[in-house]
């Protein structure tokens, strides 16, 4: 009599069990392949909890209608609006690592440029896995890492709307830029909060390659990245249109004060005050609004130069 009972015992716990881990799957999902670096390529990561320190993440998930599952970010994640409402854990480049084990995250989400190591280790070494996606630099690719994501949040229709948008847009700004006759020459100049000193976006900068797409042209003589502003680099450049990153811009005080920087008020985009605002997010890395981004491009610079 008492094996039969013993035997209703073990398959009574074996069900549980069963039971218990299908509840725990339900709130994961498996992660996309990442280096060996970062979190294995078929481990499952739970996505409730997500601290993102890539901007270029933290606006696609927004947009996938996965805000929630995020619940930190850091300062250069500024877009959407409702991204600044997370708790921010530091500079992409100069991380917290107790601000982001004090989150309790499930992950942490980046395109690969993070530091310092130490952190990465601190946080990696009480268990929070780090999950890499590498930052896109075409069409294509930002259109494959949406569907990614989208699929990684089970956001498969969302992720095909907002590339068909993004499809439909560049078709839109290409067919105006084939109608533009001039091409004007432009310079970015951002503001680098991390060496606290006005940069000039270089060549090989991702803003170059929106401004071919807006029918202008970078006309800084650098091929870096970013190369610190002086006096002989923008009046080299005589750019027609000077663009400034809204920090940086904000900081001067307004238009006559950034004309003070070094080189610019001796430009013929300051000569004819056409120097204009724009948002840091949109022009260092591609998304869902890039082109969005570049029809707005091709209204600054191509619009008609306003009286000095």
């Amino acid at each position: 009599m008492k094996r039969p009972f013993y035997t209703l015992l073990l398959a009574a716990a074996t069900w549980l069990s069963a039971c218990n881990q299908t509840d725990k799957a339900a709130d994961t999902v498996t992660a996309p392949a990442a280096p060996a670096a970062t979190t294995d390529s078929t481990a499952r990561i739970h996505t409730d909890r997500i601290v993102s320190v890539s901007k270029q993440l933290t606006e696609m998930i927004f947009a996938l209608g996965a805000g929630d599952h995020l619940v930190g970010r850091d300062l250069s994640s500024s877009y959407p609006p409702e991204a600044k409402k997370l708790t921010s854990v530091g500079y992409h480049r100069l991380l917290n690592a107790e601000g982001i084990i004090s989150l309790k995250p499930s992950v942490v989400f980046h395109d690969g440029n993070i530091a310092p190591e130490a952190v990465l280790t601190q946080v990696a070494g009480v268990g929070i896995p780090l999950q890499e996606f590498p930052s896109t630099k075409t069409i294509p690719e930002t259109e494959q890492l949406l569907r990614r994501l989208g699929q990684l949040f089970g956001k498969h229709a969302q992720a095909d709307t907002l590339c068909r948008r993004l499809a439909a847009d560049m078709q839109q700004a290409e067919k105006a830029r084939q109608q533009y006759a001039d091409k004007p020459k432009v310079v970015i100049i951002h503001y680098g909060m991390q060496k606290n000193i006005y940069l000039a976006m270089g060549q090989k900068n991702l803003a170059s390659q929106l401004l071919e797409w807006a029918g202008a042209t970078n006309s800084l003589q650098a091929t870096e990245g970013m190369k610190p502003i002086s006096s002989e680099l923008i009046a080299e450049a005589q750019p027609d249109v000077i663009l400034a990153t809204d920090f940086g811009f904000d900081r001067t005080g307004g238009l006559e004060a950034f004309k003070k920087l070094p080189g610019v008020a001796l430009t013929p985009a300051a000569k004819n005050n056409r120097i204009y605002r724009v948002e840091e997010h949109d022009m260092v890395y591609l998304g869902p609004r890039t082109g969005q981004v570049v029809l707005q491009l091709q209204k600054l610079i191509h619009q008609t130069a306003p009286r000095p």
